[in-house]
């Protein structure tokens, strides 16, 4: 007969742990009405560990003690769309972990998520309460409180900074925004090596995987920072998921990076997560050229090529013949283009919004040269600082999120229904951002970095530490018997 499962009594709020996070401590809203529970986390990470899928992040548990930083590693169970309250749908990360609360522990499942400026840290859907607890919604904290103090100790065990070494992939390694990052990481006294992507070759075995250059293994190293140019978008990718392989942190995942190169699938994927954007078509056949201007608006309209960057191959067709005709010629040269309406009220500007993580680190406005509709400083045009609405600022990070990127320019225009996002770019350059803002952005840059080689140095630490448990107590097993 099987045993009856014993329900914990909850109230509308509670204090539980997490104990297979390093949790021991946090206040989650107890909310029924939701179907997942949901985490605060930042910096989230996936990998492979022993074939398996994961993923890290880091947590601030408690709301009013923001020194407490945990970084936490579990199993990935997927993603899924995950729609909140206010009716928001986000793709997020879904883990699975034990939930001990009132005495009682069980596996559950746990969407992760940005809460910093939430409540509370944590929200306890029904999904995870199902079965195991009965819910008095005007009760608080029946199963009693945790005191903020079970971090002390964990907040000690921290890893210690050290200087990390790291590997920027670009081309160009005299640019403004290599230069940047290299010196801003010697400041740090951190060491930077520049290697050409072109250059690394790649030993792919099961065993050993490596990464080579000039005869050497390219290997050891804390973090790869991608610069994939987009005519190396392929090999360089190619060399980005070989450092994956290594378990080496890559700044932009490989996945991330093609994600934002093929515009129609980013698009796809940005409309789907319900981005604004403009009006956009595509199609192959040219019987189809009538109803793609149609879609869209009709004339004006822009035409872009989908391999295209910083304003090459974007091009204004002012009439429907003009239209039809660059669409003819485009497809002449068996060039794939998209079909986009023309923002009017946008007046030939746009807003660049340099995402690092989670947050907007800095903006600023582009507007075009005399009589080019094109916003982009490497076609003369010019950049002023900019104040950004929330809106905007909340559109920046969800872009940035569904295509994957840690680091990456969202380009946007401000309209009368909101801001609709034009582009993702997943190597943003830093002169013009850095120019004009007078913001340290290859600094924010660096620390985030230092951040994930923290938390990778705690999952470490945190392996270490259940090894030697684990040999303890094998130990005290082999002198007892």
């Amino acid at each position: 007969m099987p045993q009856e499962v014993k329900k914990v009594r909850v109230g509308w709020e509670e204090w539980l742990a997490l104990p297979k996070l390093g949790l021991p401590a946090i206040k989650a809203k107890v909310d029924t009405g939701a179907r997942t529970s949901a985490l605060h986390a930042f910096g989230i990470y996936e990998f492979t560990e022993q074939g398996k899928p994961m993923v890290s992040f880091g947590v601030h548990p408690i709301p009013e003690r923001p020194d407490i930083e945990i970084y936490c590693t579990a199993p990935l169970v997927g993603k899924r769309d995950v729609t909140s309250s206010n009716g928001q749908t986000e793709l997020r990360h879904i883990i699975s972990t034990t939930l001990a609360i009132g005495g009682e522990e069980w596996e559950t499942e746990i969407s992760l998520t940005y809460r910093e400026n939430m409540a509370y840290r944590m929200l306890l859907g029904r999904k995870a309460l199902e079965g195991r607890a009965i819910v008095d919604p005007v009760q608080s904290c029946l199963c009693g409180e945790l005191s903020p103090s079970l971090y002390d100790d964990l907040v000690a065990e921290e890893p210690m900074h050290r200087p990390l070494k790291i590997l920027l992939l670009s081309r160009e390694p005299h640019n403004y925004s290599s230069r940047r990052l290299v010196e801003e990481a010697e400041r740090r006294g951190h060491s930077m090596d520049v290697i050409n992507t072109k250059r690394c070759y790649m030993n792919i075995t099961s065993a050993h995987p490596e990464v080579r250059y000039g005869g050497q293994v390219l290997a050891s190293y804390d973090a790869v920072i991608p610069r994939i140019g987009a005519s190396v978008t392929s090999y360089g990718t190619a060399v980005v998921r070989q450092f994956e392989a290594m378990n080496v942190f890559c700044l932009n995942s490989s996945d991330a990076i093609r994600r934002s190169r093929d515009k129609l699938y980013a698009h796809q994927l940005l409309a789907a997560q319900g981005i604004g954007m403009p009006v956009t078509g595509y199609a192959s056949s040219p019987s189809d050229t009538m109803d793609l201007i149609k879609i869209v608006g009709g004339a004006p309209l822009v035409l872009k090529l989908l391999q295209g960057t910083q304003g090459k191959g974007v091009v204004l067709a002012e009439t429907r013949k003009a239209a039809e005709s660059v669409i003819d010629a485009f497809r002449g040269l068996d060039a794939d283009i998209l079909v986009q309406e023309f923002i009017k009220e946008a007046a030939g500007t746009d807003i660049r919004c340099f995402v690092i993580g989670n947050r907007v680190v800095a903006a600023m406005k582009r507007t075009g040269s005399e009589g080019d509709f094109r916003s982009n400083l490497h076609k003369g045009g010019n950049a002023t600082k900019v104040r950004i609405t929330r809106e905007e600022r909340a559109t920046a990070v969800k872009a940035a999120r569904v295509l994957g990127l840690s680091v990456a320019g969202v380009d946007m225009l401000r309209t009368e229904s909101g801001p609709k996002v034009l582009e993702v770019n997943s190597s943003p350059g830093l002169e013009g951002i850095e120019s004009v803002t007078g913001k340290n952005i290859a600094g924010h840059i660096l620390d985030y970095i230092e951040k994930r080689a923290k938390i990778m140095a705690a999952r470490r630490v945190r392996q270490d530490r259940s090894r030697r448990r684990r040999l303890e107590e094998a130990s005290r097993q082999r002198a007892s018997s």
